[in-house]
């Protein structure tokens, strides 16, 4: 219980996508919003804070990112305060750190890494309740919204074979996947285009979309195609919520590379019908035309069958290493599967993060600058990294358009994720470090894709409602004091050359009425929670 705050004069954005008003806000020493109303008394002993002109609104929900692991290792969490993030929704697109069973530990923890880096092996966990249990005791500034990864579910059960589950597997991980819901998982995520998520066929899909639907929670998905076969891959993730009854969230819809531009207004009219079914469904996005992912995703998923043990072996077979390369840099037969390398070229692939401290002055160039840096090709290079880094090497592909870009995020059933990616140490996207600034300030207010209170909706009340966070979202009495203060010159400082700095413009946020970020930095406070 701490002493109570007036937030005076602020133009009060509510979450809504309503106009602004002016108004004071009384935070209780409970931690919840008192009262809102214009000239409220000011009481005894609490703190008056003078809004002077800045905007008051619910705490930024980060409804796409992979902070599971930074959550554990750097709990203040900079980038995200200095945007006024809250709440971020973690274990999207399969990779999540729990459940493990004593052998799919190692397995797990290597299908992390190659996502964010290397990953501890105490950083793996039984299940949620363990996770949370690590989260509280190191505490952590922002709240956590956890999704089951369905990877950590396929590699528990199944391992790391490039097959259909059987009848009892499927069985299996059903009641492992009811267990982390029980204890308070928000759902599943799929990560269909990421071994061994990829691998899962859709009698196995069903069943455990069925069993987030007996729970009332979430089915999530990195669908199997954002290229030639996105429209092929929404229908296939529409007929899991149709068949289920499952709650659907689309991740980042887009369309990858120049020959699939200009196909998400089709992809928005398939979520429209579906929407018309019956079926409930949205999507989210980030505001930026480019996406990041780990080197890995530039081969095949065939290829990555067994693990990297087996992955090192066909690089080192001439035979296999040739026809990969084939693949790589021309794609194959398979539409649904194309290759980015061939859609978008090697020379806008960026290398974002490498372990290795003999390749990692290479971070920040793109594959054809850093293969000519050190005399090979870059599919040769692209092996070599994959070889020295374990698979954990980071890039950004620049393959979206911004009209496809503007149609996803000025749809109604679009709502912002950052996608952030983030790894101490690199170069990563800078949408980590930018996302929610950048669509209040340049999407908003310069370009005018919506109106400044849209954006606060598609950020707060509108994920709330998403994840079920019926306490949040909304700047209402009696609603949890998750608050951000901020002004009107609000915008990300974070460019793909310069990626890791901090945006501008927030001047406080709370978290549970507590404050965590003033006067441009961290206060230190760890109130944040795995709810």
């Amino acid at each position: 219980m701490g002493p109570e705050t007036l937030i005076r004069g602020a133009r009060v954005v509510d979450g809504t996508g309503a106009p602004w008003f002016r108004a004071d806000l009384r935070i209780s020493s409970d931690g919840r919003i008192a009262a809102i109303g214009p000239a409220l008394s000011a009481h005894a002993d609490e703190t008056v804070i003078d809004a002077a002109e800045a905007y008051l609104a619910p705490g930024f929900i980060d409804a796409h990112c992979h902070d599971d692991l930074i959550g554990l290792r750097e709990p203040t969490r900079p980038e995200k305060l200095a945007q006024g993030v809250t709440t971020v929704v973690v274990g999207n697109c399969s990779f999540s750190l729990y459940p493990a069973v004593p052998t799919s530990r190692e397995a797990l923890r290597a299908h992390f890494s190659s996502l964010l880096g290397d990953t501890r092996p105490e950083e793996v966990f039984d299940d949620l309740a363990a996770y949370r249990a690590a989260l509280h005791a190191g505490g952590i500034a922002p709240n956590l919204v956890s999704l089951v990864g369905h990877a950590a579910l396929r590699l528990a059960i199944v391992g790391q074979e490039a097959r259909p589950a059987r009848e009892a597997e499927i069985a299996s991980m059903q009641a492992l996947l009811a267990r982390q819901l029980t204890q308070g998982a928000a759902g599943l995520s799929l990560g269909l285009v990421y071994p061994p998520s990829a691998y899962a066929d859709r009698a196995e899909l069903l069943a455990l979309a069925e069993t987030v639907q007996a729970h009332g929670r979430l089915l999530t998905a990195h669908v199997r195609s954002y290229e030639a076969g996105l429209l092929t891959s929404i229908a296939e993730f529409l007929d899991l919520l149709r068949a289920s009854g499952a709650a659907g969230l689309l991740s980042h819809l887009q369309a990858a590379g120049r020959p699939n531009w200009g196909s998400i207004p089709a992809a928005l009219q398939m979520l429209e019908a579906a929407r018309a079914e019956g079926i409930d469904v949205s999507f989210d996005m980030y505001p930026y035309p480019a996406g990041s992912s780990y080197m890995l995703q530039l081969l095949p998923p065939a290829a990555q069958s067994g693990g990297m043990v087996a992955l090192r072996a066909r690089l080192r077979d001439p035979e296999q290493r040739a026809g990969l390369k084939r693949w790589v840099e021309e794609g194959g037969a398979d539409p649904h599967q194309q290759s980015k390398v061939s859609l978008i070229g090697w020379g806008n692939v960026r290398l974002s993060a490498i372990g290795d401290a003999t390749l990692k002055p290479l971070e920040g160039l793109s594959m054809t600058d850093a293969a000519a840096r050190v005399a090979m090709t870059p599919f040769d290079l692209m092996t070599a990294l994959i070889e020295a880094d374990d698979g954990q090497t980071g890039i950004v592909l620049f393959q979206l358009d911004e009209s496809d870009l503007r149609a996803a995020c000025t749809h109604c059933l679009h709502m912002f994720g950052s996608d952030g990616l983030p790894r101490p140490g690199t170069k990563p996207h800078p949408r980590g470090f930018g996302a929610f600034p950048r669509a209040i300030r340049r999407l908003a207010c310069e370009e005018g894709w919506f109106s400044l209170e849209d954006a606060v909706r598609r950020m707060t009340s509108m994920v709330a409602q998403r994840f079920g966070l019926g306490d949040r979202g909304v700047l209402r009495p009696g609603m949890v004091a998750d608050l951000v203060l901020f002004e009107a010159t609000i915008a990300d400082q974070a460019t793909f050359d310069e990626p890791t700095r901090l945006a501008a413009g927030v001047r406080q946020v709370w978290v549970a009425g507590e404050t965590v970020f003033a006067e441009g930095q961290p206060t230190g406070r760890l109130p944040g929670r795995l709810i």
